[in-house]
């Protein structure tokens, strides 16, 4: 996964324990991102629609080694208890194409509700270019409209602490399986000092 404008393990702890670590090594489209990358374009980014969603899944496949990530997104999309309208947000490229994908699901820290945000992927001829980046924050943006207040990630410290993320473990929170500490952050998006601490319970559809 990758700061659109890079390549970077966007962290989804899908399936295995085992993934979910080898995204925040990494791994997730196969090198860590590069910060400060130009950007060619500004990304016009917008909620998925309907017509989107065969788009969404090539992307995914072309980002990641494996379909795990894109099968990931057609499963929490058919998860009504996961998937909640308007928090899934492609960035266009010039050509109209989705160039750019990033995915908020409802988990619950602590029984509290939270965000999780993955998988998030940029399709390969438009990594490095900042759509990542913006994808991301309209997704986020899009959160806060809505009040939510929570968001954790899993996946590159390098990364995510541009949008505000923080250690999740300074929130207490954590995960059910064992994932290097600098990689799993939190994003508190009211800005509230009372954070809900504890377990993430995340969508079936992830496995873990």
């Amino acid at each position: 996964m990758s700061d659109t404008s890079s390549q970077h393990p966007h962290g989804s702890p899908h399936r295995e324990p085992d993934r979910a670590k080898a995204a925040a090594r990494g791994r997730g489209t196969g090198q860590p991102p590069t910060a400060g990358a130009p950007a060619a374009h500004r990304w016009p980014t917008r909620p998925e629609r309907r017509a989107d969603a065969a788009a969404v899944h090539a992307l995914h496949a072309a980002a990641f080694p494996t379909e795990d990530e894109a099968r990931l997104v057609d499963a929490l999309r058919r998860d009504p208890e996961a998937w909640l309208t308007g928090l899934s947000h492609v960035a266009e490229a010039p050509d109209g194409s989705v160039a750019a994908h990033a995915l908020l699901t409802r988990c619950r820290v602590g029984g509290a509700p939270a965000l999780a945000l993955a998988p998030v992927a940029t399709a390969p001829a438009w990594q490095g270019r900042g759509a990542g980046t913006a994808v991301i924050r309209a997704v986020l943006e899009a959160a806060r409209a809505r009040g939510e207040r929570l968001v954790v990630v899993l996946g590159h410290p390098g990364y995510y602490p541009r949008f505000g993320f923080v250690r999740a473990s300074t929130h207490g929170i954590r995960t059910s399986f064992e994932v290097p500490d600098e990689a799993l952050m939190a994003l508190v998006l009211d800005g509230s000092d009372e954070v809900p601490g504890g377990t993430i319970r995340y969508p079936a559809a992830f496995g873990v």
